[in-house]
């Protein structure tokens, strides 16, 4: 088998595979190749659970630096690499460059995509001007900019094939997610929810951009592509259930955007994600379940219609967005093996459903600090909130103190791994509290729309700001938890050497046994780690890669140097917060970026900004 792989996947770049009748087939059989990486997630089900053992919990000690490549920007870098035959390919945060790099030569620049884009558009991205990856299917790399335009470029040559745009900017809408191939059919989201954008899935022709479908998270039926057949815990969704929770039309500007990572059940023929918060933050001025902001989405791949929703934060009043992973796994529950969907939510509950009906099966939470439910109610689905920690009490805004977790999440974006080896899954995390102040604002198109002031630090009982975590999902129970100083924004990886790898913001790549989670290496890399490591052999060596460059929502404060200057978080808070007063000195830092830059003030003993791609293997 690995001479045949070998045989297939000499020379620099392979287009096709023989008897590989479509781009499924072809993914599908590049991800059952361990030595590539061929998607965002490593393959269909988004385990990011890798088969290589060259490297394991016995070695992993013995890593040192292969080889590193600088990308020029300085801002966050999420994501990862893809790995295609001899060619490793690698984006940028904004203006979204992409490189193709020659493994058999440390990385050689093959070519050089350079996009041009209104440089205004940084101006309505959320959190940082990140960019979290690429896709690969039928010889062409599909790039998703920050301007909304969806990319198809020629793997081999660097050259655009077409080009189709998904969104407008000047509403506030962008690109940050990483473009998923499922069939013959591209899939992108939308990001924006902070500024009132209407959150939606589209479906793209792989060939020819064109496009095949769409659906909202909220509007009437033939928007969502909902019927009387979606079922909501068990039951029947009703007719235009996209409206009948909003007041008015408020549904139009709703929010529920859809920019974080995705997976796909081919044997179901279901793509799964997540949707994001309603808009505004200010729960007062859109009463109701605000559905379907908040939700796990269950759609037909061809045609968009929705088989199953489940809504886990009606009406959010805490920005808990829901767009973190679906990780898809037969597991055993409650002692039979089910056909699962995994997925840990901002909020701190890891949710495990029945992937085919939606079934909810667990609901518990994933840190214990977390206090704005007690418990999710598995008859109904819903969060028992503590009345105490809302953020609207008898209609009126409240500005609520010691709410855990902060918005930033129990976890964030950064994509959680599964090992079938430990039957664990493990999760990057966060442990940070918030003090939240709803207040009035008005929509304007283009403009942010959020109406919250925040704070954040430590949980009760420490200094540390993060956890690395290791989760049964069939039982709801922590294995073990490693705290760390700073959040853990990476994704992580697991592979079958029993070895865990992810990133801090420090800077840290990580190596941690998968049973028990004791640290078993690390290394420094130039900036703080967003970045989500990927693995893959080379001529019969194992490598991994890992991008560095501190940024996003919690690093955000680092990239730019907003924690240096009082003006900058002054200007932040006009932006964010117009027509009110803005803070001033300390309180204008602990405040900016929605509360992560005070939050993280301690980080810039640690880091600076930076984009680099670090590629280690075993010392020779």
């Amino acid at each position: 088998m690995k001479l045949f792989w070998k045989t297939m996947l000499a020379g620099a770049i392979v287009f096709t595979l023989p008897g590989v009748a479509s781009a499924n087939d072809e993914l599908a059989a590049r991800q059952a190749n361990p030595d590539e990486w061929a998607q965002p997630n490593l393959n269909f089900s988004a385990t990011r659970y890798s088969p290589l053992t060259q490297i394991n919990n016995k070695n992993v000690k013995k890593l040192r630096v292969a080889w590193s490549f600088s990308t020029g920007v300085l801002r966050g870098h999420e994501g990862g690499p893809l790995v295609i035959g001899d060619t490793l390919y690698i984006h940028t945060a904004f203006p979204n460059k992409v490189f193709a790099l020659d493994l058999k030569n440390e990385g050689r620049i093959l070519w050089e995509y350079r996009p041009r884009q209104d440089p205004t558009v940084p101006g309505v991205m959320c959190c940082d001007t990140v960019n979290r990856g690429l896709a690969y299917a039928g010889g062409k790399i599909f790039l998703y900019q920050a301007d909304t335009t969806l990319v198809a470029i020629n793997a081999k040559t660097g050259k655009k094939v077409w080009s189709m745009v998904n969104g407008n900017p000047k509403a506030g809408a962008t690109g940050t997610n990483a473009p998923h191939v499922y069939k013959d059919k591209v899939f992108v989201g939308i990001s924006g929810g902070e500024f009132g954008v209407r959150g939606y899935m589209t479906a793209y022709n792989i060939d020819t951009g064109k496009l095949v479908w769409r659906g909202y998270s909220m509007g009437p039926d033939k928007d969502t592509l909902m019927s009387a057949k979606t079922t909501h815990m068990g039951k029947s969704v009703g007719k235009n259930s996209g409206i009948n929770t909003w007041k008015g039309d408020q549904w139009k500007i709703g929010g529920g955007t859809t920019w974080g990572w995705y997976a796909y059940d081919p044997k179901e023929n279901l793509m799964y994600y997540g949707t994001g918060n309603p808009s505004t933050w200010n729960p007062v001025q859109r009463p109701g379940d605000n559905r379907w902001s908040m939700t796990i989405f269950a759609r037909d791949v061809d045609t968009g219609m929705a088989k199953w929703v489940y809504q886990m934060t009606p009406h959010d009043e805490w920005d808990y967005d829901g767009i973190n992973e679906m990780i898809l796994a037969d597991i055993p529950v409650k002692g039979k093996t089910r056909k699962a969907l995994v997925h840990f939510d901002r909020g701190g509950v890891g949710y495990t459903l029945d992937r085919v009906t939606g079934e909810l099966l667990v609901a518990e939470k994933f840190d214990p600090a977390v206090n704005w439910l007690t418990h999710v109610d598995m008859k109904t689905g819903r969060p028992q909130v503590v009345s105490k920690y809302s953020t609207e009490q008898n209609g009126e805004d409240v500005n609520s103190k010691n709410i855990c977790p902060a918005a930033l999440g129990s976890k964030n974006q950064g994509p959680s791994s599964y090992s079938p080896r430990t039957n664990l899954f493990y999760i990057s995390g966060n442990h940070v509290c918030m003090d939240y102040e709803p207040f009035k604002v008005s929509y304007t198109a283009g403009s942010a729309y959020v109406g919250a002031t925040l704070n954040m630090y430590p949980a009760p009982g420490g200094t540390d700001l993060g956890r690395f975590t290791a989760w049964d999902a069939g039982t709801g129970k922590i294995a073990w938890t490693n705290p760390e100083p700073f959040s853990v924004w990476s994704g992580n990886l697991a592979t079958a050497g029993d070895v865990v790898f992810y990133g801090t913001l420090e800077g840290y790549l990580k190596a941690v046994d998968a049973a028990t989670g004791r640290e078993l290496y690390r290394f420094k890399t130039p900036s703080g780690i967003i970045g989500n490591p990927n693995t893959w052999m080379h001529n019969g060596k194992q490598y991994i890669g890992i991008l560095s460059g501190v940024g996003g929502w919690a690093g955000v404060g680092v990239g730019v140097g907003m924690m240096d200057s009082e003006d900058m978080a002054a200007g932040w808070h006009k932006a964010v917060h117009p027509g009110r007063e803005t803070p001033k000195g300390a309180d204008a830092i602990d405040t900016a970026a929605l509360g992560a830059v005070g939050a993280y003030k301690g980080l810039t003993n640690f880091t600076r900004a930076g984009g680099v791609l670090t590629v280690l293997t075993l010392d020779d």
